[in-house]
């Protein structure tokens, strides 16, 4: 699986994704992993290609054999006063300075790096690439899927178990008929358009 890419796979590394830039709703999660070399985890891969039902299999393995692992995350008010990519590399920089032990380099999915004090590298499609970046992408998943699922339960009128926050055509009707909720990102397209509109009426 790293064997293409340009690094000492004998370093302690962590893994970093994240889960939830896309959607309306709710915070960005990311999560920092740092494998177990003597404790490999069989059927890793990028979160977005695992059932749900092996991504929550997998979770708990994680973070049971993993040598150190945190999940964080940049509030709804973080995402619409930075902007959502620098909400998100906030995100990734509080779970790598989460971690329980100090990797001697960070990978990250993508193309941009947070604000590390450590060596990292950007790896485009890094989840599909690197086992600690698929593990990060499920812990990331994991999470983020649970904070739908309680949303769901404090706003019981909005699927959030289902549509996760995503601009579906249930939640965009959701969003019409009951209103934007405080977990709405306003400056996010079509609630920043029904907030504006709401401004003129």
């Amino acid at each position: 699986m790293e064997a293409l890419l340009d690094y000492d796979p004998t370093q302690i590394i962590a893994g970093v994704d994240e889960a939830g830039r896309g959607p309306l709703a709710g915070p960005v999660v990311a999560a920092a992993v740092i494998l177990n070399p003597a404790q490999p985890i069989s059927g890793l891969a990028d979160s977005k290609k695992l059932s749900e039902a092996k991504r929550d299999a997998l979770s708990p393995l994680i973070k049971q054999y993993a040598l150190s692992w945190c999940i964080a995350s940049a509030s709804v008010e973080e995402i619409d006063t930075l902007n959502i990519l620098q909400a998100t590399l906030l995100a990734m920089q509080r779970a790598v300075n989460g971690l329980s032990s100090t990797p001697e380099l960070v990978l990250v999915d993508g193309n941009r790096l947070p604000n590390l004090t450590i060596p990292a590298l950007a790896i485009v499609k890094g989840d599909s690439k690197v086992a600690a970046i698929s593990a990060a992408s499920i812990l990331a998943k994991v999470e983020r899927d649970r904070l739908m699922v309680d949303y769901h339960h404090q706003y019981p009128d909005f699927a959030f178990h289902i549509h996760k926050g995503y601009g579906t055509r249930q939640h965009l009707q959701e969003i019409h008929q009951i209103g934007i909720l405080p977990i709405h990102r306003q400056t996010f397209n079509p609630v920043k358009q029904l907030l504006a509109s709401q401004l003129k009426s």
